[in-house]
């Protein structure tokens, strides 16, 4: 019926052979061409799911570059409540792993780190968590760990040797995972409160993170909530939820064609 392909943001060399290929076929085909924004594809994620959750939801959209809280009342219909004033929760993930000497990308390998760690043997900030708004901050948190990952290591020859010590990164590693998500489920359970949406969508990368996963779960059965995500392999970036984005769009412009604009 129609091919849909991710307008951005994201790798303009990559979006160019995307949005290229997108309208070859296209043309050859007599079809009409959707551009998709990345994110709106990481927004209706959930849908691909089953149960799937109504409109209208929170959604918590965390991922390499974006943190942020909307509201999502329909195809198109999304409001900002929160946003990240520096650096997302992935790349919190990502560059604390880099300090700890993971590979790329940080956030599976630092998690899987953390399983065997202490969260609470090296408290670390959790930035803006009392804030009173719904806005992220993570780069403060980013520097707490390099300066701690420095202190433990000064009595060695380099940071390589304080890395040897398997304990040790294991407890940085569950300290930067617990300082994230307390801060990502504060805020969304905020979100949920202010607005009394009881339907709240976890998307984007780090949505796959089990322990973002437990403690939202304990909290919308404590607080009386529904909290739903994309199945594992569409939390990070895929062709599936972009597709489902065009999809919807292509629905919603034939039913009202004034509707039929993009994210």
């Amino acid at each position: 019926d129609a091919v849909a392909y991710t307008r951005g943001p994201g790798l303009a060399g990559a979006l160019l052979v995307g949005a290229a290929i997108a309208n070859g076929l296209a043309f050859a085909l007599g079809k009409p061409v959707i551009g998709v924004h990345h994110l709106e594809g990481h927004l209706l994620s959930p849908l691909l799911a089953d149960p799937k959750p109504d409109f209208p939801f929170i959604a918590l959209l965390v991922s390499g570059g974006h943190s942020q809280i909307m509201r999502v009342s329909g195809v198109g219909a999304y409001k900002t409540l929160g946003d990240t004033l520096d650096d997302a929760a992935g790349e919190a993930f990502d560059k604390s792993a880099k300090l700890l000497g993971l590979g790329y990308p940080g956030g599976p390998a630092l998690a899987k780190l953390a399983a065997g760690g202490d969260e609470h043997r090296f408290p670390l900030p959790r930035p803006l968590i009392n804030s009173g708004d719904l806005d992220f901050s993570f780069s403060g948190l980013k520097t707490a760990v390099r300066l701690l990952i420095e202190k433990q290591s000064e009595d060695t020859q380099s940071r390589s040797d304080i890395a040897a010590g398997q304990q040790v990164r294991s407890d940085i590693a569950a300290g930067v995972q617990a300082a994230i998500v307390d801060v990502l489920v504060t805020k969304a359970v905020a979100a949920v409160q202010m607005t009394g949406v009881r339907e709240l969508v976890v998307a984007g990368g780090v949505g796959a993170n089990t322990r973002l996963r437990e403690l939202l779960r304990e909290r919308a059965a404590r607080d009386g909530f529904r909290v739903y995500y994309p199945p594992l392999e569409f939390c990070t970036d895929n062709g599936a939820m972009i597709a489902l984005a065009g999809a919807l769009r292509l629905s919603a412009s034939s039913e009202n064609p004034s509707s039929a604009g993009s994210m």
